[in-house]
């Protein structure tokens, strides 16, 4: 079994590339309490005016995900910083998934997939309407 000096520096010097992790309810209400996380809310406004949303959530729908999550995009949410980490929810996980991966790609270094909004709630999570 032999590998060369090569393949030991190249897998050790490569930085690891961002992916959407998951996030557990109570440390995502946890870190948002401390500053530390931005939170962002996927669901149509319709659902949102319905059932209030995460207190200090930035309301992204997923259909505008584009546009205010890409950094070089004029319409870019000024409440975002690529290099703070990100949560995101939706109703019941899918659609904030889709919205992570978006900003995984967008270069956003540590994007949590928070579930659905229920989770927010369970955990104690501050709402507001």
């Amino acid at each position: 079994m032999s590998f060369g000096f090569k393949n030991l520096f190249q897998s050790s010097s490569q930085p690891a590339k961002p992916s959407v992790r998951r996030l557990s309810a109570a440390d995502a209400v946890r870190m948002a309490r401390d500053g530390g996380l931005t939170l962002i809310d996927v669901r149509d406004p319709r659902e949102i005016n319905g059932s209030g949303k995460a207190r200090g959530a930035i309301c992204i729908p997923l259909v505008r995900l584009q546009q205010l999550t890409d950094p070089r995009h004029p319409e870019f949410h000024p409440g975002l910083d690529p290099e703070k980490p990100v949560a995101i929810y939706c109703a019941s996980g899918a659609r904030s998934q889709m919205a992570a991966s978006v900003m995984v790609g967008f270069g956003f270094v540590e994007v949590y997939n928070l579930g659905g909004y229920r989770a927010w709630q369970s955990a104690g999570g501050a709402c507001e309407r």
